[in-house]
């Protein structure tokens, strides 16, 4: 079994010499998402993407290849969507709905390296209450400033349009609440998009088994957790202990 690069608390995003590895790393850090999701339970129907913005191909993305079940992600299964939603490389089919939602986002907001998406346990039924996260758990502040609502009935996104609809919605926000339809997070990592899913599905199932009982804390005490939770770059952290528990041998998706 391979293994996972040294890690402690001191340690930091990556740097890198080249385009060529930094393709490398963020289609390495998009196969192992989804076998994180896919290794939680996320996304057994295929209901799910992750996208990676390519470093050189700026207005492409890659995903995980139509079909390919999650806990077997790959990069070799990834495929290089176009702006028009054509196969700029790769083999195998795209997932449209894919294309519709991630592709509006990546045009709206430059900076935004991945966005993921999943009809979650507990995200879908959280957004079926068209309402947004409160501060009523430590994971939960890290959101409740940095979130928006798509209060529409487009369940199924079958165009870019809709897409366009939800990249508006989420504005310059990290996390979105899709009515009904469950969680889309977006950051200038995969790592911390994945790991941001994680944290708000997990912030999803506090609010959904609390209920009406909770009882919020401050704005001033959650903007504090808010704020140290920036600092600490908490998403890229938790991304390397999701990847470490829960997929042990990261040379597996070398193919």
């Amino acid at each position: 079994m391979g293994a996972h690069p040294h890690y402690d608390a001191k340690s930091r995003p990556p740097t890198f010499a080249t385009i060529e590895e930094e393709r490398a790393h963020r289609k390495r850090m998009c196969a192992l998402g989804y076998r994180i999701f896919g290794n939680l339970g996320y996304g057994q129907t295929g209901d799910g993407h992750i996208s990676a913005r390519d470093p050189e191909l700026t207005d492409h993305f890659w995903l995980l290849r139509y079909g390919v079940p999650f806990k077997h992600a790959t990069v070799d299964e990834l495929v290089l969507v176009a702006p028009d939603g054509t196969l700029a490389q790769g083999s195998g089919g795209i997932n449209m709905a894919a294309y519709h939602i991630h592709h509006p986002v990546h045009v709206a907001r430059p900076e935004v390296v991945s966005a993921a998406h999943c009809h979650s346990p507990y995200g879908t039924p959280f957004a079926a209450q068209a309402r947004l996260f409160e501060p009523i758990s430590q994971e939960s502040c890290m959101f409740v400033f940095d979130q928006a609502i798509f209060d529409d009935e487009e369940l199924n996104v079958v165009s870019t349009v809709g897409g366009g609809r939800i990249a508006r919605a989420i504005g310059d926000n990290n996390l979105c609440i899709l009515r009904n339809h469950g969680l889309l997070t977006a950051a200038e990592s995969v790592e911390a998009a994945v790991a941001r899913f994680v944290l708000a599905e997990r912030v999803a199932e506090v609010h959904v088994k609390a209920g009406t009982l909770a009882r919020p804390i401050s704005e001033d005490g959650a903007k504090e957790v808010a704020i140290s939770y920036e600092v600490a770059n908490v998403a890229w952290h938790a991304f390397q202990y999701l990847v470490r528990d829960v997929v042990p041998d990261p040379t597996v998706v070398e193919g």
